[in-house]
């Protein structure tokens, strides 16, 4: 077995010169390649079951069991710790091993492994990310946290995800929660929120160092060193840096300018005395990153070719936070954070943003039943946005203020039974003034092995500055007009002032069930009622200034649509034997949209969302390891069609081979997307750039620690 192993790697290994081998021959030796891989499963579950196993060493999460997982603590749901099987939320974990395990090398890449989360390429460094549907490159739908430190960006109300990075192996866990958490986390958090939380500095120490190399992941290569500045004051500090390749234009298949150059670093310094806790961190980075202009829909300038869409972003954050814990019910946290990113990415965008917060929350036991948890929160942006040929803000400066409040009563009705959670949150911004966010959840468990939870939530999703101010030469002159539009039509999409917030109201219920310590299932349901979404109208045509003589056409932007959507999550995790571990899960959406607009199916993140979005997706992990020294992960997603886009489903496969030599040495090879050698995921429904292929993929490294 050890030998097919060899000559499965060396295979993999010349699957990183395919570049100049012709596309049959590629076909070929990677149906070899998975063959082996899916024969090397095969022998070693026989094997397993004939031989005693022993344990992984030196794998956290691989030595525990089912039930251990499920008692991971969570802080998403309600801002203080709680087991995962006593929280009343869809809530799905990945940890570090997960991560590890699947190959991922971005933040978005291991988003895939969670259920109802629809995660779509763009580009090189673009991704499409949402939960329950709405997606598009900006959605504005999900909050996401690095820390809880909140990383959207208030210009679009979405998260530019080429901003959003840290050493992959610094994560602890990623916690996605599917469903309203604005209770807790305030506007935006309305179809969910997604926590990226990274170790402690306690957790790093010593030196690690990875690098390596291959067909689409150029090179990557980042380090991290771990001490004590005393007994009680840990630290870390890291670098990494990568190049990635461009990706190929799915009308002409060739190279699209988007190849992306990148470099991070930061730190972390933990001070413990007594009952607090001190954290100091901060990060600074750069992206090198483009993209070819998509002429035909973008109506820019001649003077504006393909291969001119190159720009670059850099910027910084720091984060302090205090935590006092007088009990296990009883504790207070302060945190505070400075972020400043400047993005210059022409002919598209050119802006400037900096943005202060501070958080105060309070926790405390009231009588026997209930615990209260309480705080304040005040967040300032401001933005500068220069003109270009693409965008335009007016007024190009403003600083924008959010105040609000929460309150939350954990209440106990029967003691390790039945738990009723009830909170709101009020937000005050400075577009439509005061909002009110109520929630509502029950947890019953009528025993260890069984929990059913429901919830009843209302949310808001806030305007952004693009849908007040922002006047822009839009793309989409060919989904509105068409191909043979004769008329010389230039179609302007227009912010307004009077756009309210879009509104949810969403019910949930959700089953968990451990069947024994080796597997359990998780059931979430869902539907939601949206009203006051966005959508665009037709505004009154004027005559354009400059050459070629052209008609204006606004598209204004307004609050006219409906929506109701209903789905079923569902997520497995079974250990058939100590050595191997499988996770499934299963997503279905349904998605109606409601609208009176002129442009109802035309645009893709309003009144055309229903095609937006696939109405099934699915994942199956397989973790297998052949001995302490040999491991091997599979991993299969299938995605259905995108009727919006004309984009037909899909079926790939990422694969990781990992073989320890030495304790504190590990090499390992990736396979990506090997089931077919590129396909499409996602248009961009923004910014004007070229349809993308996703491709095939296979790199390979060497991991230290010491």
């Amino acid at each position: 077995m050890l030998s097919l192993a060899k000559n499965t790697m060396r295979t993999i290994a010349s699957a990183c010169r395919l570049s100049s081998t012709p596309p049959r021959l590629h076909f070929s030796r990677f149906r070899i390649f998975i063959s082996q891989i899916l024969l090397i499963v095969i022998l070693a579950g026989v094997g397993e079951l004939a031989i005693a196993a022993s344990q992984t060493a030196g794998n956290q999460f691989l030595n525990l069991s089912i039930e251990e997982l499920m008692n991971i603590k969570v802080t998403t749901v309600s801002r203080t710790p709680q087991k995962l099987t006593e929280s009343a939320a869809a809530v799905f974990v990945i940890t570090q091993d997960d991560i590890r395990r699947s190959g991922a090398t971005s933040i978005p890449d291991a988003l895939r492994m969670a259920p109802g989360v629809q995660v779509a390429r763009i580009g090189t460094d673009k991704w499409a990310v949402s939960i329950r549907g709405f997606n598009g490159l900006y959605s504005n739908k999900l909050q996401v946290l690095m820390d809880g430190r909140s990383v959207y960006t208030p210009l679009f109300s979405g998260t530019m995800w080429e901003q959003q990075d840290t050493l992959m192996e610094d994560i602890e866990r990623i916690e996605v929660i599917r469903g309203p958490a604005a209770s807790v986390w305030g506007a935006n958090a309305v179809n969910g929120v997604i926590n990226i939380i990274t170790k402690k500095a306690a957790d790093t120490q010593g030196s690690l160092f990875t690098a390596g190399g291959g067909s689409f992941e150029h090179g990557f290569a980042g380090a991290r060193y771990g001490g004590r500045i005393n007994e009680d004051t840990p630290f870390r500090v890291y670098a990494k840096g990568f190049s990635r390749g461009h990706t190929k234009s799915a009308s002409g298949g060739t190279d699209i300018n988007d190849e992306w150059h990148s470099a991070r670093g930061g730190f972390r310094v933990d001070h413990h005395r007594g009952i607090d806790q001190f954290t100091l961190q901060g990060d600074v980075f750069y992206n090198a990153i483009g993209n070819t202009v998509n002429r035909p829909v973008s109506n820019l300038p001649a003077a504006i070719s393909p291969g001119d869409y190159r720009g670059q972003e850099e910027g910084g954050n720091i984060r302090f936070r205090w935590d006092r814990s007088y009990s296990e019910r009883s504790s207070i946290m302060l945190q505070t954070y400075y972020d400043r990113v400047r993005h210059k990415m022409l002919p598209s965008t050119n802006f400037d943003a900096e943005s202060f917060d501070i958080d105060f929350q309070h926790r405390f036991p009231l009588f026997d039943q209930h615990d209260i948890t309480w705080g304040t929160n005040y967040r300032l942006y401001h933005n500068k946005l220069y003109d270009t040929d693409f965008i335009a803000f007016s007024p190009r400066e403003q600083t924008n203020h959010i105040v609000s409040g929460f309150i939350r009563d954990e209440i106990t009705l029967i003691p390790d039974h039945l738990r009723l959670s009830i909170g709101t949150r009020l937000d005050r911004n400075d577009f439509t003034g005061l909002e009110i966010q109520p929630n509502a959840r029950l947890m019953w468990t009528p025993n260890s092995g069984h929990a059913v939870w429901a919830a009843v939530s209302r949310a808001v999703r806030t305007p952004s500055r693009a849908e007040n101010d922002m006047h822009a030469n839009t793309i989409f002159i060919n989904q509105f007009l068409g191909q043979s539009a004769l008329l010389p039509i230039l179609p302007v999409l227009t912010g307004a002032h009077g756009f309210q917030s879009e509104k949810l109201l969403a019910y949930e219920l959700g089953y968990r069930h451990q069947f024994s310590p080796q597997a359990s299932v998780d059931i979430a349901g869902f539907i939601n009622d949206y009203s006051q979404l966005r959508d665009l109208s037709f505004g009154a045509l004027s005559l354009g200034t400059g050459l070629p003589q052209h008609l204006l056409l606004p598209l204004i932007v307004d609050n006219h649509t409906s929506a109701l959507t209903y789905g079923v999550e569902v997520s497995a995790d079974w250990r058939p034997t100590d050595r191997w571990r499988l996770q499934g899960n299963y997503s279905y959406l349904n998605l109606d949209v409601s609208s009176n607009a002129l442009l109802k199916n035309r645009d893709p993140s309003g009144a055309g969302a229903s095609k937006v979005n696939p109405q099934h997706q699915l994942s199956v992990r397989s973790q297998y390891d052949l001995s302490d020294k040999l491991e091997v992960n599979l991993w299969l997603r299938y995605t259905s069609e995108i009727s919006f886009y004309r984009i037909p489903g899909f079926v790939t496969m990422d694969v990781k081979l990992a073989y320890k030599p030495a304790r504190n040495t590990e090499l390992f090879v990736v396979g990506q997307n090997l089931f077919d050698r590129q396909h499409v995921e996602f248009f961009s429904d923004f910014l004007p750039a070229a349809q993308a292929f996703t491709l095939r993929g296979v790199y390979a490294g060497v991991q230290w620690r010491f």
